[in-house]
């Protein structure tokens, strides 16, 4: 069931007492998925328990998003969904422009260098702050995870249909 659900969003707590939740965004396109008329499914993983919801407003407050969602009025319609995740189909995915990839378009490709030696498996993806850095693991007895910058003078081509990224090593990366 994970594989067709695309997480955008979780539920960290209520907001007041009208049924409005606070959501952590997961998402790059909180415009698109908070949207009035957008329509989500509330999922409880450790159960597999699914709601489908439609966002009937919502606004950024602090870092975090609140939402209403039509037919839950009051805290008590909304209480019980703290901790759950709230996601979309795979298939109302964005469309992305060329060049841009998903997380987990990339999470699970083999990495080889421009001289076709293989590097390992992309198997995380970190945020530090310019630019995304890629963690790619080694084949056992290779040694550490290499981390790679996503910049155009290190990442040379990523074919998705592939699952196969490659790379230019600058010196210090390994």
């Amino acid at each position: 069931m994970a594989d067709q659900w695309l997480t955008v969003g979780k539920v960290v707590n209520t907001h007041g007492i009208r049924g409005e939740i606070k959501v952590l965004s997961q998402t790059d396109f909180p415009d698109v998925r908070f949207a009035p008329g957008s329509r989500l499914t509330l999922l409880d993983e450790r159960r597999g328990t699914a709601v489908p919801v439609e966002v009937a407003g919502s606004r950024l407050h602090k870092n975090v998003y609140i939402l209403k969602l039509n037919g839950f009025d009051n805290i008590n319609d909304v209480e019980k969904y703290k901790g759950w995740s709230l996601k979309v189909s795979r298939d109302d995915q964005v469309e992305l422009e060329e060049g841009e990839y998903y997380y987990h378009e990339i999470i699970g490709c083999r990495v080889v260098t421009e001289d076709g030696e293989t590097l390992g498996e992309v198997t995380e993806i970190l945020t530090p702050g310019a630019n995304d850095v890629w963690v790619v693991k080694r084949p056992p007895g290779k040694g550490k995870p290499v981390l790679l910058p996503v910049i155009d003078d290190v990442v040379l081509d990523v074919d998705v249909a592939e699952r196969k990224v490659t790379v230019r090593l600058l010196e210090g990366l390994i």
